[in-house]
């Protein structure tokens, strides 16, 4: 997913921008969230360090787009159920959790996160949004098959889905059993169903 910027200058090059999403993640798995450098990602991607700022703010922006934004492109799940959807939803999150940049990067971005309101802003309104939108989709056809009522709060719902396995998996470093997305789309899913 990508920050939406009042375009300057010439269009962007949407192969530089991707380039430089994959350098990112390759290094950070690499080196580790402190040691890589904006420097070392734009030799790796083939671009100048000027590229990457008119795209992102900084370390910690570019890192989180290119490590914790994957599933935003990937189709929302449609399983027939609300449990069924979330536990897709819910592996998607754990896959991404899992993978080795992730792990390389969460304690020196959570750092960065606590240091800076603005930085977790713009996580919140510009990255966290195609998230938001893919639950909100689950939970309208979910309304539609009687399983909910109105009202949902997507917003705390994705917080929840997301701090849990954050916190079992980044935070405590618990295994990714194969029941863990099951078990957290079903505890989730009881939370909001119709009463």
């Amino acid at each position: 997913m990508t920050v939406n910027t009042t375009p300057r200058g010439r269009p962007r090059d949407e192969r530089a921008h991707a380039a430089i999403l994959a350098a990112a993640a390759e290094l950070v798995a690499e080196t580790g969230y402190a040691a890589m450098s904006l420097g070392a990602v734009a030799a790796r991607a083939r671009v100048g360090k000027d590229t990457i700022y008119r795209r992102w703010t900084g370390k910690a922006e570019l890192v989180y787009e290119a490590v914790f934004t994957t599933t935003d492109s990937a189709p929302v799940p449609d399983t027939g159920t609300l449990e069924g959807d979330l536990t897709v939803l819910v592996q998607q999150l754990i896959d991404e959790f899992t993978a080795p940049a992730a792990a390389a990067t969460l304690p020196g971005l959570l750092a960065d996160f606590a240091a800076s309101p603005a930085l977790r802003a713009t996580i919140r309104t510009a990255f966290l949004a195609p998230a938001k939108q893919r639950l909100a989709d689950v939970f309208e056809r979910a309304q539609e098959r009687g399983e909910t009522g109105e009202g949902v709060e997507t917003d705390l719902v994705l917080d929840t889905l997301v701090g849990t396995v954050l916190f079992r998996l980044g935070i405590l470093g618990e295994p990714a059993g194969p029941r863990l997305a099951r078990d957290i789309a079903g505890i989730a899913a009881k939370g909001i169903e119709a009463r």
